[in-house]
């Protein structure tokens, strides 16, 4: 691999600002740990000026240890920068709307004055000893000549890093793409992409942002976050790696344990189809698929589940094939013929269809000690769902 990205994780911050999710202090720290163990380099932890609690559990994740580099966010004002001193965070995200919308509309500002705030806040922040990164709050729906005029403004006030937020997930990635490949042509600055998944295209657009020369990208656990959430931390890794061979220095081994911690901590249940860590993005049922798989797993595997420390399930259910049947009923010790596997898998149909569940181990071994007593008597064997509840 010839290129890395960095990985800035805002599960802390942007991922607790999920309408009604509140993580305690014993649950940032333990996911904080955790994503520090797979190797995320970067953590956004907090913002100071929600106030003393606030503060005190940056100042607790600050004094953890951790090989990360931690990061605040704020909003580019003095007061803002003030209550970020002395937490013991190096990093400071110094957020300012750049579109007209937001400029005008949220803090009647204009063009120079947001200019002039940068210079300011930025040059205090450099004094203070952070690295500064400015966030570009709405800058999908910016002018993209005012956004370059901001790097400008940024990198002459000594920051570090430039973010290009899509704070209301309305961007697409060619053209997000042509952003970042002008930013790129007209700053040395760090450029870091924060996307919101409003439309469905966070990561897609974390993609596009990188190849058109981010250096960083914010991602959250399962794509927590405001609205639809964020760009999930697990897609964007898995998908530079598989795409464009483009690493991160995160192992997803593990993934599933923090993915598991921030589904219990936010109270966001992870839907069975999510990516990567839905209960049932692995498992097969088809049957033309499962034949397959069991052929060659490589004919229906476009993602291997092992990066993320998974396997593949095969499912018994309506779609299931003869082959399918063989496969479950020899799990369990039983080494069926095709013609009994024909008759199983019509009542196994039946069974999914009345109870909209799979059928269990113990299921299967009554439904076969049915078929013995039935073949026995040379009866045909029909089993009617009512029938064949435990």
């Amino acid at each position: 691999m010839t290129r890395s990205i960095t990985i800035n994780d805002t599960t802390l911050r942007d991922g607790e600002q999920s309408a009604g999710v509140a993580f305690s202090l014993d649950e940032k720290i333990e996911i904080a740990r955790q994503l520090d163990s797979l190797g995320v380099p970067e953590l956004e932890i907090g913002i100071p000026a929600m106030g003393e609690r606030e503060r005190d559990e940056i100042r607790v994740l600050a004094a953890l240890g951790l090989k990360a580099r931690l990061m605040v966010w704020a909003r580019m004002c003095p007061a803002d920068l003030q209550q970020s001193n002395g937490l013991g965070v190096p990093s400071i995200d110094l957020s300012i709307p750049v579109s007209e919308q937001q400029m005008r509309r949220k803090l009647n500002l204009g063009q120079e004055q947001v200019l002039s705030r940068i210079n300011v806040c930025v040059r205090s922040a450099v004094d203070a000893g952070f690295h500064v990164c400015v966030g570009m709050e709405d800058a999908s729906r910016a002018d993209i000549g005012f956004l370059l005029q901001v790097a400008e403004a940024a990198g002459k006030a000594g920051a570090n890093r430039l973010r290009y937020a899509d704070t209301v997930g309305i961007m697409e990635p060619f053209a997000l793409r042509d952003a970042f490949s002008r930013l790129r042509s007209a700053t040395d600055l760090e450029l870091e992409m924060h996307a919101h998944d409003d439309l469905g295209l966070a990561t897609a657009n974390t993609l596009a942002a990188v190849l058109g020369g981010a250096s960083h990208v914010n991602t959250t656990v399962n794509g927590l976050g405001e609205r639809a959430g964020n760009a999930a931390l697990e897609e964007v890794v898995a998908a530079l790696h598989q795409l464009h061979g483009i690493g991160t220095g995160i192992d997803l081994k593990d993934f599933c344990r923090v993915s598991g911690c921030v589904e219990r901590a936010s109270g966001e249940p992870v839907g069975w189809r999510k990516s990567l860590v839905g209960k049932r993005v692995f498992s097969h049922e088809a049957g033309i698929h499962v034949d397959g798989m069991l052929k060659d797993k490589l004919n229906y595997q476009g993602v291997d589940p092992a990066i993320i420390g998974r396997e593949h399930e095969f499912i018994l259910g309506k779609h299931s094939g003869r082959q399918a049947v063989i496969d479950a009923y020899q799990k369990i010790g039983i080494r069926l013929e095709p013609p009994q596997a024909e008759s199983l898998l019509k009542d196994i149909r039946a069974y999914v269809v009345c109870y909209k569940r799979i059928p269990d181990v113990g299921l299967l071994w009554k439904l076969y000690r049915r078929l013995e007593v039935s073949v026995k008597r040379n009866e045909t064997m029909t089993c009617y769902p009512s029938e064949m509840t435990l």
